[in-house]
């Protein structure tokens, strides 16, 4: 039985996972995080829920659209009627989809049959014709014919020099290809509702706030909860900061929408790597190494989700038509 070891575990990395699984491969999946879904994230605050990372998706091709109607028949995914915003600037002319409880629950769909080991960050690779070998920061081993990696290529560069491998001068440089812009997401859970107007979204083109979200309005959560999303502009200027000074200034500038005396609590999530500003413009690459090693993300091909789900999907074809 052949055998993949990907590293990653949001849409990418779980997409790759399912094909290869469903076509007889063993599987064994790595993430550092406490959880599947990588950006498609969705946070408990209290008993509010909160999408602090992917706020919406669209399916244009074809593949991915067939997908989608399996989650929607499976309840995980309805559309979200954002063309009925009074925000005509953001030219909503396709059907924008969410998770039905959160963006996460269309990554723990994909998880389900999947062997995932999360809170395991890996720190070495090594291997030959026979195979590769992952040492994790846990000292914990994994071995396998085949490696994806789907982190962000800044961590997946780290991995990279950090390991025994060496890649022929004539690969292209992916790593300065792929660029990706920071973002603070606040996620505030509020005493009664918004002032935010239906159906639930606010957009600013200038200032430290990009993006704002009603997630009781949006229909996930049973309490108001907002999810604040920084520019990137402020993000990279005050990445390293306090994250309690950074959600009350986001906060402050909301004030219009959120009084204080509304705020019950918030909590502040750093995305260091939120949205690749510049993508490789394929939707993977293999390397030519004694092993199959493929690198994919969100970083190559469309930076969105539904290119994050192509770069998993051929990669996981490309391996089963070798």
């Amino acid at each position: 039985m052949p055998s993949c070891i990907i590293i990653g575990a949001g849409m990418t990395g779980l997409t790759a996972a399912r094909v290869l699984q469903q076509n007889g491969w063993n599987i064994t999946m790595l993430d550092k995080g406490r959880g599947v879904g990588g950006r498609m994230a969705t946070r408990r605050i209290s008993e509010a829920r909160a999408d602090h990372g992917a706020q919406y998706f669209t399916a244009r091709t074809a593949e991915f659209q067939q997908f989608i109607a399996e989650l929607t028949q499976a309840g995980i995914v309805r559309e979200w009627a954002l063309q009925d915003t009074e925000h005509r600037d953001l030219s909503f002319r396709h059907p924008r989809f969410i998770g039905v409880e959160g963006m996460t629950g269309i990554a723990k769909y994909l998880a389900r049959p999947l062997t995932v080991h999360t809170g395991e960050r890996a720190i070495q690779l090594s291997g030959d014709e026979k195979g590769c070998t992952i040492l994790t920061e846990s000292q914990h081993t994994y071995h396998a014919d085949n490696l994806i990696l789907t982190i962000p290529a800044p961590q997946a560069l780290a991995l990279l020099n950090n390991s025994s491998i060496s890649f022929p001068s004539s690969e292209p440089n992916v790593f300065e290809a792929i660029e990706y812009a920071p973002c603070f997401a606040v996620m505030v859970l509020l005493k009664g509702g918004s002032s935010i107007p239906a159906p639930g979204v606010l957009k600013f083109d200038q200032g430290p706030v990009a993006w704002v979200a009603d997630n009781f309005q949006k229909g996930i959560s049973t309490l108001t909860s907002i999810t604040i999303h920084a520019s990137a502009a402020y993000s990279r200027q005050h990445l390293e900061e306090d994250l309690t000074v950074v959600g009350n200034q986001l906060i402050e500038y909301l004030d219009e929408w959120i009084s204080k005396e509304q705020i019950e609590s918030f909590q502040v999530h750093r995305w260091r790597y939120s949205l690749a500003v510049k993508c490789f413009p394929k939707a993977f690459i293999a390397y030519k190494t004694p092993f199959s090693l493929l690198l994919g993300g969100d970083g190559f091909g469309q930076s969105n989700v539904e290119g994050a789900f192509q770069s998993g999907l051929q990669m996981a074809h490309f391996l089963l038509d070798s």
